[in-house]
């Protein structure tokens, strides 16, 4: 065993080393999918993190580039419990391990992922340090406690310029706020007849509307909401001009951008969750990357009507202002329904 997790409380687990060989100091959660390891892994919302994956068997059906949620990798570590180098599978054009080693980042197994989940559902997350397995054991604390954990991940992972794609007979115009955003999510806005320009997490207002959109859409990203109240305020400028949609981060922001305040969970949620539509009273399974939450205390009289919320603790999971046409989720929808519902908005306004 060449390499070993070291986690705040002093807890540590030894295993062996894939992808790149470096040490990385990160905030740790996990992540409970299934299937779908390599959309999680360039998942841009993910940038920084050390995700443990609950499911044992990772790396068994490879890395294929048409799945990629963004163009590389930016989550800080991953941790596994068995992970497969030689996978099977007709589209696999590289392994995991060759695609984190080219984009930096350090990976472990053979370590007891289920111990470790456990440990951060009771402590809640923390700073993690994954290291060689030589490096005593109060040096991996004392690096834990001098090291601060990265700021500036939207900007990070933002475009830098705009860029747009296009689609044959586009019925809408749609700008999407580059937070870190995932491929999926623009290729269903493509499908469904949308021009999709792309544009910088700092774009300005009036930058925006010269684009004449008929909608926008601020995507999911990484990080703490509060770090990146400029777009909340450009949201707020934006309000009634078009219609607004909203996804995991750029929900909260939208919600902030109302006065609402934001708070960090115990622990950063990947994983499904069961969702309530108060509207039908329907509940549908959701995947989520949660870390912040809204507080619902600071919702009255803001003008916003909670539209979902998590069944397990009660937590707001959708919003809307049915008078601006500015609506959010905190998880990702299923199927067409949410977006097929930002597309009527924009009929409507238009």
């Amino acid at each position: 065993m060449n390499r070993k997790l070291v986690l705040e409380n002093g807890e540590e687990y030894l295993g062996w080393g894939f992808g790149a060989a470096c040490d990385r100091v990160c905030e740790v959660t996990f992540a409970t999918a299934v299937v779908g390891y390599q959309e999680l892994v360039t998942n841009p919302a993910l940038t920084d993190q050390m995700v443990v994956m609950t499911y044992p068997l990772i790396g068994n059906y490879g890395m294929t580039e048409e799945d990629d949620e963004s163009g590389r990798p930016s989550l800080g570590a991953l941790v596994v419990r068995d992970y497969c180098d030689t996978p099977s599978n007709f589209r696999c054009t590289r392994t995991l391990s060759e695609v984190l080693e080219q984009a930096g980042v350090p990976g472990i197994c053979g370590v007891d992922t289920r111990a470790i989940t456990r440990s951060i559902r009771d402590h809640g997350g923390s700073k993690a340090l994954l290291c060689h397995a030589s490096m005593p054991t109060e040096q991996a604390l004392e690096l834990l406690r001098q090291t601060s954990l990265s700021l500036g991940r939207v900007a990070k992972v933002s475009c830098k310029k705009p860029r747009y794609v296009r689609t044959a007979n586009p019925r809408f115009h749609v700008v999407a706020l580059d937070c870190g955003i995932q491929q999926s999510l623009v290729s269903q806005l493509k499908e469904n007849g949308c021009n999709v320009t792309i544009v910088p997490w700092n774009t300005e207002a009036s930058a925006i509307e010269a684009l004449k959109p008929h909608g926008l859409l601020v995507s999911d990203g990484p990080g703490d909401p509060n770090q990146v109240s400029l777009i909340a305020e450009t949201l707020a400028k934006l309000r009634g001009k078009f219609p607004i949609f909203g996804l995991g981060l750029g929900c909260q922001l939208i919600a902030m951008s109302y006065g609402t305040a934001v708070s960090p969970v115990a622990f950063r949620r990947i994983t499904s969750h069961p969702i309530r539509c108060l509207e039908t009273k329907a509940i549908t399974i959701a995947s989520q990357n949660l870390c912040y939450t809204i507080d619902p205390k600071t919702l009255e009289g803001k003008g916003l009507t909670v539209t979902y919320e998590n069944v397990l603790d009660g937590t707001v999971e959708g919003l809307m202002d049915p008078s601006s046409h500015v609506s959010g989720v905190q998880f990702y929808p299923e199927g067409q329904l949410l977006l097929a519902r930002f597309l009527n908005e924009m009929k409507e306004a238009n």
